[in-house]
């Protein structure tokens, strides 16, 4: 079970292509005579109809003044866009800082009704702590070689968390064990979030499940690190990009695959136990 999650980026992207090479084949223009009409190389329509260059909204513009279809641009500019944004460079969305990353997804986690959340490498960002998330998000910014904010990032992103406190909102958690022993920021810092997981995992909007490391016969592998967001968008983080999933086909699959991931889970007191083995592994002295 492999789909590759920038797949719907692409075929957004072809299918802006797809129409506006209709859009020209339909006026009776060759390649060449659309690009004369549009005062660029053929070359760049070409790569405009195969989904090697995306359009801008001034590439549109001209393209479908040169069809005679100029009523029809607003929304393919439009859709243009969206396509863009399913695939989106870290770098590009953190150029002036990671607190601005934060802030973009208030209004998307107001609207959500059901976050599914599965990481396998750390603690979910709805429920970081801040110590935990400027460890992370500073570390972020460093990488990508961009403002280092991560204080600041991280009272926005604690901030934003306190959507799992409204009313009209459930959380479904799932973490690999692992991510309770990778250690972001000092000792104390971890040891405030793995208490913290303590606390916000008896929250009656929150239910958290950790996958033990000794699983015997996984149902599934461990996964990316994914969103789903009611059952309308997955988001999922790779180490360049995020990848908006939109396809209902791709969001289903991610859907099977969290139940398959959550049905591996233990919660309750059996997760609290996990929780607390981690959290005597910080104290103890290592070799």
């Amino acid at each position: 079970m492999s789909v590759s999650p920038s797949s719907s980026a692409q075929s957004a992207r072809e299918g802006v292509a797809r129409q506006l090479r209709e859009m020209r084949q339909d006026a009776g223009l060759t390649v060449t005579q659309l690009a004369a009409l549009c005062g660029w190389h053929h070359a760049k329509t070409s790569r405009i109809e195969n989904a090697r260059t995306p359009p801008s909204a001034r590439d549109i513009r001209a393209w479908c003044d040169a069809c005679q279809t100029s009523a029809r641009a607003d929304d393919l500019i439009a859709t243009s866009r969206h396509a863009e944004t399913l695939y989106t460079e870290w770098r590009r969305r953190t150029r002036t800082g990671m607190r601005h990353l934060q802030t973009s997804y208030v209004e998307l986690y107001r609207a959500t009704q059901v976050f599914r959340v599965y990481s396998p490498t750390l603690v979910p960002g709805l429920i970081q702590t801040q110590g935990y998330a400027a460890a992370l998000l500073g570390a972020n910014a460093r990488l990508l070689g961009v403002p280092d904010d991560g204080a600041d990032a991280a009272a926005a992103r604690v901030e934003r968390s306190q959507v799992i406190h409204e009313p009209g909102h459930r959380c479904l958690l799932l973490i690999e064990e692992a991510a309770l022993y990778y250690q972001l920021g000092d000792a104390a810092a971890m040891a405030a979030q793995l208490g913290h997981l303590l606390t916000v995992g008896a929250l009656p909007a929150v239910s958290l499940g950790i996958i033990p490391r000794s699983t015997p016969d996984r149902a599934i592998w461990p996964q990316e690190i994914f969103h789903v967001y009611d059952d309308t968008l997955a988001s999922v983080e790779l180490l360049s990009a995020q990848v908006n999933i939109t396809t209902p086909s791709e969001i289903q699959l991610y859907l099977a695959a969290f139940e398959q991931l959550r049905g591996m889970a233990v919660y309750g007191a059996q997760a609290r136990a996990l929780v607390l083995a981690a959290t005597a592994a910080l104290d103890s002295p290592r070799a």
